[in-house]
């Protein structure tokens, strides 16, 4: 249940009813990157207490926008993960993210936070064209000590936490600075395969090829978001 309203019938402040509370963007953000148990969100959530996530949590299910499941066996473990509503979020979400990549870093901040499956959800929002819906390819990357996939569903690009549920094409290693020199630009991805600071497994080219289609462009519109 909403404790808090602006008050006004408008779409935006009513958004803001339901997502405004402090941790609530971030829970959706985490779960936009797949289902997560409950200690999965707390340690990712670095600051949050587990009452406030409970609580958080509970408000999220209340309005539809997440909802507790439990995994296929082996796991048989509770997760929580987005509902439909809630998976409609990942363009604003997105769109958010990328929105901010140029804003100042607050002193505040720890850099040590920075983590490369949220560079990838930012990434797979910078897609410049639709590809063919039937495609179902996937991309692994193992940055540091992350593991994370992009995979295309319905043409466009979508970033998960943990390894690829099918075969990827390519497979990338590299350490988080060189990844997101890629991601920027301000490497290329063959350069950074011939400097050694990137390297692969698979088909090469499928590198390449996809950072053709991911192209970080400021202020460029994006596709129209997942449903």
């Amino acid at each position: 249940m909403v404790t808090k309203t602006y008050g006004q019938m408008c779409s935006i402040a009513r958004s803001l009813d339901v997502l405004g509370e402090r941790w609530s963007m971030l829970i959706v953000r985490e779960l936009l990157l797949g289902p997560k148990r409950f200690k999965n969100l707390r340690d990712a959530l670095t600051g949050v207490g587990s009452n406030r996530l409970s609580d958080r949590l509970k408000g999220l299910e209340e309005v539809d926008v997440v909802r507790r499941t439990t995994l296929p066996a082996p796991a048989s473990v509770q997760v929580y993960e987005l509902t439909e509503r809630g998976e409609r979020l990942r363009g604003p979400m997105v769109a958010l993210g990328l929105w901010g990549l140029d804003l100042p870093v607050d002193e505040r901040i720890d850099p040590q936070t920075a983590r490369a499956d949220l560079v990838g959800m930012a990434l797979a929002g910078t897609q410049q064209k639709l590809l063919d819906p039937a495609r179902r390819d996937a991309y692994e990357f193992h940055v540091g000590d992350e593991v994370f996939h992009l995979r295309l569903r319905d043409g466009r690009f979508i970033a998960q936490s943990g390894p690829a549920p099918i075969d990827p094409v390519v497979t990338v290693m590299s350490d988080l600075e060189s990844f997101y020199d890629v991601a920027r630009r301000v490497l290329t991805p063959s350069q950074a395969i011939k400097d050694g600071r990137v390297t692969t497994t698979g088909d090469r080219r499928a590198l390449v090829e996809l950072f053709d289609v991911l192209v970080y462009v400021p202020g460029a519109p994006l596709l129209t978001p997942l449903a």
